[in-house]
Order: structure tokens, then C-alpha cells, then sequence
């Protein structure tokens, strides 16, 4: 018979412990036609700190959001109801080429980044607080395949083309779709210290890119080396 061996290391079930404290209250926008992954990649970031973190989702209307892939999700509250939080976040897709010609949204969507303490963008959802006016003078990134469209929303804005995600005062803003998920564990890391940050990566088994200039999708899209 073969003896038995002891088991091998494993990652904990349970996250590294931080200090008591209030949960991150987090809103995550949503519109129809946004992008999938936008959304629920850092959601499921920040949702492996469930204990931690109270997520809501917010649109014009509450109610069901259909999204750039056909599938239907819920948003909690309409932007008139929307809580006090500490962080939101404005998502990217094909929707947003619409929402950057609705004013109603754009007049929402500064109203929470001027009240909201941290505000995060992934992907096109740059091109959103663009026009608004609200990122001029502020340093920011987006989605390098759609960086003709994004930056064209607003000349004030100090767009960075080689990016994975560029941190400015209270905002920060990350390139293409995955490029959220390393945002979000930055802003974790941020928040919960990066022991914490790098288990909700490992228990995703996500391989995080926690270098904001390891971008190659530039390069790929002629906005240099």
C-alpha cells in the first residue's frame, strides 16, 4: 500500500483578514448594449469580498438592461434612487456609442462622478465621463481598438495611449473589456491591501496584470511601442 501524503498548499477559502470597517459600497452602471465582461469582471472581483463589499446597479430606469451580447440582466435602481457610495463604476460596449448623445444619462453620470468619492471606468465607458466634461484636464485611458471614436469625445481630456489603466485623483480608467478585472484588483489592492487583492485573483485563477504600463494592445493598435 501506498502511504498517504500530506496534502498539498491550497488557497484559503477565505480572504486575508483587514481591519473592521464599513463595506465598500460599490455601483456599477449599467445601459443596453453594454459589454458583458465590462461589467461582471470586475463585479465578480469584487464579489469574492462579498462580506466586504455591497454592490448595486444603477440605470436610467430600473428594471431589465439588455446587453451587447443579447443577454438580460436587472439593474437595482434607477439613477434617481441611487445610494451614497464609495466607488462607481461607468462600464464600455456599443451602448455607449448611443449614451454619449443622451443627455439625460450624461447629466446622471457627472452627477455621481462629482458626489461619488472614487469613480472607474472600463473600456469605452471612458468616452461617457469624457463628455461629460468631466474628465477634462485629468489623465485617462480606454479601449485601444476603439481609441479614434473614445477620444474624439473630448479634446480636454489627457488620453494616454499606452495604458492598462491610469489612476488621477479619483478616477481611474482601463483599457479593453479584460483590462477592467486588473483595474478592479488594483482598486482592491487599493482598499483591502494587496494580499487581499492577489487572493481574489488567485482564487479566479486569473493571472493578473498588476503593471498599469504592461499594455501591448497598443503597440497592436499603432498607438506605440
Amino acid at each position: 500500500m501506498v502511504a498517504a501524503r500530506p496534502a498539498a498548499a491550497q488557497i484559503s477559502a477565505s480572504p486575508p483578514t483587514v481591519p473592521a470597517g464599513p463595506k465598500l459600497r460599490l455601483g456599477m452602471v449599467l445601459f443596453d448594449d453594454f459589454e458583458v465582461l465590462d461589467v461582471y469582471g470586475p463585479l465578480s472581483m469584487f464579489g469574492a469580498l462579498k462580506d466586504r463589499v455591497q454592490i448595486t446597479t444603477i440605470a436610467e430606469k430600473a428594471g431589465t438592461i439588455t446587453t451587447a451580447s443579447g443577454l438580460s440582466f436587472v439593474a437595482d435602481v434607477a439613477f434617481a434612487d441611487a445610494p451614497q457610495l464609495d466607488l462607481v463604476i461607468i462600464p464600455g460596449g456599443m451602448g455607449t456609442r448611443r449614451e454619449v448623445n443622451n443627455a439625460q444619462f450624461l447629466s446622471a453620470i457627472r452627477h455621481l462622478a462629482e458626489v461619488t468619492p472614487q469613480v472607474a471606468t472600463v473600456c469605452t465607458g471612458a468616452a461617457v465621463l469624457a463628455k461629460t466634461g468631466w474628465l477634462d484636464g485629468k489623465r485617462a485611458t480606454s479601449n485601444k481598438m476603439a481609441w479614434k471614436w473614445v477620444t474624439a469625445q473630448s479634446a480636454k481630456v489627457l488620453w494616454v495611449p499606452k495604458a492598462r489603466w491610469v489612476e488621477d485623483g479619483k478616477v481611474t480608467s482601463s483599457s479593453g473589456v479584460s483590462a477592467g478585472m486588473d483595474m478592479a484588483l488594483f482598486l482592491i489592492a487599493k482598499r483591502f491591501g494587496k494580499e487581499t487583492a492577489t487572493w481574489v485573483a488567485n482564487r479566479a485563477e486569473y493571472r493578473w496584470y498588476d503593471n498599469p504600463a504592461d499594455d501591448p494592445y497598443a503597440a497592436m493598435n499603432g498607438l506605440g511601442a
